[in-house]
């Protein structure tokens, strides 16, 4: 896909209109290596923006949604007060 420039433009504002994040403005700097030299842009330079496809997930394994790994379902996640105050209830614990 190709995008072309409005002045004032930026590499993090036009990431994170193309990909909704800023931090995704490498992956324009490395399909755009001959303007890795403006800050600012003009109006009307036209820039290569591979499909998000293309972006490899960099994401570090520790960033990553946990929950589902860990194998506990709310079920499992129960408190377990429950079972002392049914002992102190019956006098079970206490006497």
């Amino acid at each position: 896909m190709k995008y072309v420039t409005k002045k004032g433009d930026t590499w993090s504002k036009i990431a994170y209109e193309q990909y909704g994040g800023e931090y995704l403005m490498t992956v324009l700097l490395d399909h755009n290596q001959q303007y890795r030299d403006i800050v600012v842009f003009p109006h009307g330079i036209t820039l290569e923006v591979p499909g998000i496809e293309e972006i490899i997930d960099d994401t570090p394994f520790w960033m990553k949604e946990v929950a589902e790994d860990v194998g506990e379902t709310e079920e499992d996640a129960t408190d377990d007060t429950g079972d002392i105050e049914e002992d102190v209830m019956e006098g079970g614990a206490y006497g």
